[in-house]
């Protein structure tokens, strides 16, 4: 037990990053919209995820009142740039590859805290859990900073005028889910390091077994 400090806090960090990942995913605030025109967008901003797009507006509603509109992405559409099927399927592999990572961790820690010493039941459970942290890691931070670089590059998205979005905006920002992915990449990475400098002690019984 004593020998498993950091897998214990790397069992933490990873939940949360996970987590973390998990909610990165579920935000539209990836990239903010400024927009011009308000006729249909009326609070002039829109938000750009990587499942859909929404916006405010008060075309449809009484005065006073106004209502969420947001148009879903399918895997047909064509106009939708590289970056952001990038993040669809590279979160969704960190995100299972993180539970994995969690479910090798928890593992070698059942076996730590039950007092099982042979080195086959825990050592390669935690050098398992650490690899599958990094990967994890590494697939959060390629679309973040996929993503960041196009909102730093004010780059356009074309789409369809069913969407009632221009294809270019005023100026744009990064929304909330970059730095979310953020700390969840800094987490996992910490995770599998964390894990993977795990070391069985060498005890006389140990070498004699």
């Amino acid at each position: 037990v004593s020998t498993s400090h950091l897998q214990l806090a790397a069992f933490a960090l990873g939940t949360i990053g996970w987590i973390l990942c998990t909610v990165s995913m579920g935000i539209v605030e990836w990239r903010v919209w400024h927009v011009d025109n308000t006729t249909v967008i009326s609070s002039g901003i829109a938000w750009v995820g990587i499942w859909k797009v929404c916006f405010i507006s008060y075309l449809y509603v009484s005065p006073g009142y106004r209502e969420q509109f947001c148009h879903k992405f399918s895997g047909y559409d064509s106009f939708i740039p590289h970056e952001i099927y990038a993040a669809q399927g590279l979160l969704l592999i960190a995100m299972f590859t993180g539970l994995l990572g969690l479910a090798a961790t928890i593992f070698a820690l059942r076996n730590v805290y039950m007092g099982v010493t042979h080195k086959t039941l825990i050592a390669p459970f935690f050098l398992v859990g650490g690899f599958f942290y990094i990967f994890a890691g590494l697939c959060v931070l390629i679309p973040v900073s996929w993503n960041f670089y196009s909102v730093t590059h004010n780059q356009s998205i074309a789409f369809p005028p069913s969407y009632y979005m221009p294809s270019s905006p005023a100026a744009q920002e990064a929304g909330a889910a970059i730095p979310v992915g953020i700390v969840a990449v800094i987490l996992l990475l910490l995770s599998g390091i964390f894990s993977l400098s795990y070391r069985f002690p060498m005890t006389a019984n140990t070498i004699t077994k």
